[in-house]
């Protein structure tokens, strides 16, 4: 299919591009950016004016509970959703069932991804089974397509393993994504260490549980080099940890999820489930620091962490429910929220490919597959109501997000025009308009 993109105002900053043109886009490919090639022969033509072509955005981490969990969601109603939220490329966690441990899994999931609307990056186990134990195959799962290689949630708590898995994986160039928490400090909490714990009366995990274990992967790295990505930071101590390591020139990235520069503890309320996330949702200064920390680079990324749940997940006492929320359909929005607030951050480009050794940066060039989107100016997100956890944060962006009840996997889309400028997405991915 040959289709043309007419009179976008086209804008990616990779390449140094702000300028209203046309995109030809044949077999997949773009084909030319910007200008108006009049001898380009298009089978479809799409009116782009008065609107932003921007490049895809890349989640570094998200869910998609396949694998092992599809009454909760499927590759393919996450990638629908990631697509209309102008989300291209995806990272995904090897925490699925079974684990992404075995070049088996790897093909199972890239078979998947293929027929739907987003690029899926898997990430490799690190321990088999994610058990902390013994060395995964790493460098086999690399072969059949993995970008890198993580525990998931799951902390390593033999420092050994850890060491000699870095060790591994820097011998064969592989990256690591390191989820930073101490098994022993968390203790089987839900919620971070404070006033609102004792007031709740539930059992807490401190900010140390995730300090201690940035320190020591950081030390381990000095040791074993390689690369090190940190995903996931909550806490203001362990900001000053990355900033210190980037500084002493260390190889290492980066992010936060994207409820942690919106939300703190003490929106948790009076036991509200739908903020139970891991990790918890730390206090207001941690908010800032992290702000701050994007602002100034130390934190190079923010990614979704996207993890869907069914209702039965959240429908029982607050320590006893699953962590995590839905998040993929609003991480955007809630950027700009940020940009509209002050937060300015730098571009997070070339520290994607260091964090999972994408070889492909999502952009807008000759040459390249077209995976980018188009925007309406002061249009603003509207979903149905899904998840309360969702529509707090919707509500910070002045947003309402939602699934059917009836029908989880299903995402609804609808367009409203208000003042707020803010983006809705209508995203073309492999050439597929997904509407």
């Amino acid at each position: 299919m040959r289709l043309r993109i007419r009179n976008g105002h086209i804008v990616d900053p990779a390449n140094g591009i702000d300028a209203v043109g046309d995109i030809c886009i044949a077999a997949g490919r773009i084909v030319s950016v910007p200008g108006a090639n009049t001898e380009f022969a298009a089978d479809r033509t799409i009116d782009a004016a008065a609107k932003l072509v921007i490049p895809g955005i890349v989640d570094l981490c998200a869910r998609f509970r396949e694998p092992g969990a599809e009454h909760k969601a499927t590759i393919a109603s996450e990638s629908k959703a990631a697509a209309s939220a102008g989300i291209t490329s995806i990272c995904c966690p090897p925490d699925t069932r079974p684990v992404i441990d075995t070049p088996a899994v790897v093909e199972l999931i890239h078979q998947r991804a293929e027929l739907n609307h987003t690029r899926i990056y898997a990430l490799g186990a690190l321990t088999h089974g994610l058990a902390g134990e013994r060395l995964a195959e790493m460098k086999t799962m690399m072969l059949a397509g993995c970008v890198g290689v993580s525990n998931g949630i799951q902390s390593i708590r033999n420092t050994e393993v850890l060491r000699r898995a870095m060790e591994y994986a820097a011998g064969f160039a592989i990256p690591v994504y390191f989820y930073p928490e101490d098994y022993y400090l968390r203790n089987d909490g839900v919620i971070h260490e404070g006033a609102t714990s004792t007031r709740l009366g539930l059992p807490p995990i401190p900010a140390t549980a995730e300090s201690i274990a940035v320190s020591q992967a950081l030390l381990l790295l000095e040791q074993a080099g390689g690369r090190l990505h940190i995903g996931r930071l909550s806490s203001a101590r362990s900001v000053e940890l990355i900033a210190a390591a980037k500084q002493r020139g260390l190889p290492v990235t980066a992010d936060t999820g994207i409820c942690y520069l919106h939300l703190c503890d003490t929106d948790i309320g009076n036991y509200d489930t739908s903020r139970h996330v891991i990790p918890p949702l730390r206090g207001q200064q941690d908010r800032q620091v992290l702000r701050e920390a994007l602002a100034q680079g130390v934190i190079d990324a923010v990614c979704s962490d996207h993890q869907p749940h069914d209702d039965d997940a959240k429908a029982a006492p607050f320590s006893e429910t699953e962590p995590g929320a839905s998040t993929i359909e609003v991480l955007f929005p809630l950027l700009y929220r940020l940009v509209a607030e002050g937060v300015e951050a730098p571009d997070p480009r070339p520290a994607i490919p260091k964090a999972v050794g994408l070889s492909l940066l999502v952009n807008i060039a000759d040459g390249l597959r077209a995976f980018f989107g188009f925007t309406l100016p002061h249009t603003f997100l509207y979903f149905r109501k899904w998840s309360a956890y969702c529509n707090h944060l919707a509500k910070l962006a002045q947003h309402h997000s939602g699934r059917d009840k009836k029908n989880p996997n299903k995402s609804h889309l609808y367009f409203s025009e208000v003042f707020h400028n803010i983006f809705s997405f209508i995203v073309i991915c492999k050439m597929f308009l997904y509407i």
